[in-house]
């Protein structure tokens, strides 16, 4: 990890590390390579930990493998990260490949976060995989990139894939590398307890966290892992810098947690975010990615402010 943050205590007594960064949504106008450009260094220069990429077929987002090689290139301490790249569909093998060659070109700095992709018909057809067979591709393509990375021969028989004496090569530089999951659904808390390195769900609340963190803990414990590290919890915040609330997340709210206000998920205006990041603290959540719902028109100037609203938790 790049910098020691304002830190919280487990049950155990050790010391959490707060990390925050930013992700950019699933139809971003910051596409173009002068705009990144000048967003990238000053994420950097003002030391956000992280940036993520949204993963949208159909949305303005560029796609995230090369977002990540681009942003690998222009800089050197800011890690990186898909907030999620859709598993079903892709050849698990390749994307191991990719993921290790990234790894290794930006000296350690992937952060592979994976989903099923979106509920959207669209979508399921890209990818060429139907919505009910997602899961099980998913399940059996996760455990297998992990050997792939870390043995030198993976043989596997499985009901999607099978392959004889498959090396993969450059091995990533991160031992391990980290395998980060959302979601707050039973069937989701499940996935990440059993094939999950951390647990970053987005549209949710600081008492979904705290209740999501034992459930985890219990399917790791049912499959024979071991526990989750307590510095690998954390959340996606929403928020608007001009204080407003649009219709459109608003509805998005309302469709995905029809029993909360949009106020609880999105933070209304950068001088809320400091609270609503120690929430997610006393709930056990130390690392973050800060989502603007409208993309501002001068991203310096935003930097600035979140880095002045916010980025002393990291210190």
């Amino acid at each position: 990890m790049l910098f020691s943050g304002r830190c919280n205590e487990t049950n155990e007594g050790t010391q959490l590390k707060v990390r925050i960064g930013l992700g950019l949504g699933t139809n971003p106008k910051t596409t173009d390579s002068k705009t990144l450009g000048v967003f990238v260094e000053n994420l950097e220069r003002l030391r956000f930990d992280s940036l993520w990429f949204s993963e949208r077929v159909s949305g303005s987002a560029l796609d995230p493998l090369v977002a990540m090689s681009w942003i690998a290139a222009r800089t050197e301490k800011l890690k990186f990260g898909p907030s999620v790249m859709v598993v079903p569909g892709r050849n698990p093998v390749l994307l191991a490949k990719s993921l290790a060659s990234l790894d290794v070109i930006s000296d350690g700095r992937v952060l592979p976060a994976f989903g099923l992709g979106a509920v959207n018909l669209g979508e399921h057809q890209a990818f060429g995989v139907n919505r009910e067979d997602r899961s099980p591709w998913f399940n059996e393509a996760l455990p297998l990139m992990r050997r792939l990375w870390e043995e030198d021969n993976v043989t596997h028989h499985g009901d999607r894939f099978s392959i004889e004496q498959v090396r993969v090569l450059p091995k990533p530089i991160q031992k391990p590398l980290e395998i980060w999951l959302g979601g707050l659904a039973s069937s989701e808390l499940r996935r990440v307890g059993r094939l999950g390195d951390g647990w970053l769900p987005s549209f949710c609340t600081a008492e979904d966290v705290a209740a999501g963190i034992p459930v985890i803990d219990a399917h790791s414990k049912e499959a024979g892992r071991p526990l989750i590290d307590r510095e690998h919890f954390g959340a996606l915040i929403i928020y608007t810098s001009d204080g407003s609330m649009p219709e459109p997340i608003v509805k998005a709210v309302q469709a995905r947690r029809p029993d909360l206000k949009a106020t609880d998920i999105v933070v209304q205006g950068q001088a809320g975010i400091e609270n609503r990041i120690k929430e997610f603290i006393d709930a056990g959540a130390s690392k973050f990615i800060l989502v603007p719902y409208v993309e501002p028109h001068d991203w310096v100037f935003e930097l600035e402010s979140l880095a002045s609203n916010a980025l002393h938790l990291q210190n």
